[in-house]
């Protein structure tokens, strides 16, 4: 078994907003203080989409990176990177794509959502087609074992999962692994090969899954034996052979609960959005013009929260206290709309504020986000080569 790691990206479409710090970004900065974290920046991702008109992809690389930066992912815990400085990354794609079946492409549930949502642009490609799989080649180049996404990327880690356990049964097929297996089996000692053997067994013929759990625990906790013997363990237990790709779990996120400033989903295409690191002036500007309640024409008239894009924001950022006042003022009339989204103004803005501090010093000297990405390329680039190693060598390339 491999070490666990998490891996995550996004595409670099423009400035981040703060829909993506409540969404994933809060997320990934929790994250590295728990387990080894890769974040990447999905530069080839972003062609799919916007393969006609590129020139948007580098600026918004490094403004993403620093968004990054600002939010609290310290590349002291994270490992940074962008997707094209590995191009392990495109050989993996592209050897996973020999075996992959069509059908899984076409059947991915965001393929034909995407296609009529951005029905303006030419997706007729392999490229869009085929992200998906790109997006397997980005997660188990790394044999990362969790995936943080929302509930409309399960879909994706199954898929992850599916071209994972393909690829290691067409190609795991170790020279004298039964007999390489065998042989690791008695290293465990006489009292755990022979449990083994039995959980093994139990697993095998009845489909226990607690024995597979159980004696997975246990070569774990096996400290005598080599990396290389405890992967084929696993893979006996299975009955499969040599594990070469891991099979990544969806670390399930909660959705951003921030809609965007008209109550629709926040979105810079959609012109209701605060940027991660917007002036407080336009952050007061656009929250004191938010629509609110349509019945509350004048100040005297009483209103209802539920029916309120402000209210949302309150959820995000108010206190209980600061939510009671809230609903009795807009019911009663007591409170006129501006009282209500002065709160909302001074949390956002004190939430902003470390995010602004951090993010100065790499305004002021570009050449320091370069070198946390370099440094991350470097890092990124040796696991993902280790990984094409064993591929290549699996596939018959190692020659």
């Amino acid at each position: 078994m491999y070490p666990d790691r998490v891996v995550s990206g996004m595409r670099p479409t423009g400035a981040l907003h703060l829909g993506h710090y409540h969404g994933a970004l809060k997320n990934w900065v929790k994250l590295q203080s728990e387990l080894p974290c890769l974040f990447f920046v999905a530069d080839w991702h972003a062609l799919t989409t916007h393969y006609d008109d590129p020139s948007v992809i580098e600026t918004s690389t490094w403004e993403m990176v620093i968004d990054w930066l600002a939010a609290g992912v310290d590349p002291s815990q994270s490992t940074l990177f962008i997707q094209s400085r590995v191009p392990e990354h495109a050989e993996l794609h592209l050897l996973l794509s020999m075996a992959t079946p069509l059908g899984w492409l076409e059947r991915v549930p965001t393929y034909k959502d995407q296609q009529e949502k951005l029905a303006d642009r030419d997706l007729a490609t392999y490229g869009f087609l085929g992200y998906p799989l790109l997006q397997a080649a980005d997660v188990l180049i790394y044999r990362a074992s969790q995936v943080p996404v929302g509930e409309d990327q399960i879909p994706h880690i199954e898929m992850m999962r599916e071209i994972s356990r393909r690829f290691n049964h067409l190609y795991g097929k170790e020279k004298g692994f039964e007999e390489k297996a065998r042989d690791a089996v008695k290293k465990l000692g006489s009292k755990r090969s022979k449990l083994y053997q039995e959980l093994r067994t139990q697993f095998q013929e009845q489909g226990n899954e607690e024995a597979l759990e159980q004696a997975k625990a246990m070569l774990d906790d096996a400290q005598n034996l080599s990396m290389i013997d405890r992967e084929r363990l696993f893979g006996y237990l299975e009955g499969s052979r040599k594990l070469i790709l891991t099979e990544p779990q969806a670390l399930l996120t909660e959705a951003s609960r921030l809609p965007g400033l008209d109550g629709a989903k926040m979105s810079k295409s959609y012109g209701n959005a605060i940027a991660l690191r917007e002036d407080k002036d336009s952050v007061t500007k656009k929250v004191r013009t938010m629509p609110t309640d349509p019945q509350r024409v004048r100040r005297t008239d009483p209103g209802d929260p539920a029916k309120c894009p402000v209210w949302q924001f309150h959820l995000v950022y108010s206190d209980d206290a600061a939510r009671q006042w809230v609903d009795k003022g807009c019911r009663s009339a007591g409170i006129g709309c501006l009282e209500c989204k002065q709160p909302v103004i001074d949390a956002i803005l004190k939430e902003q504020q470390p995010m602004l501090e951090r993010a100065q010093q790499y305004i002021d000297d570009p050449s320091l986000v370069r070198a946390i990405i370099a440094d991350g390329c470097d890092t990124a680039r040796k696991l993902a080569q280790d990984t094409m190693r064993d591929v290549r060598e699996a596939m018959g390339l190692g020659y």
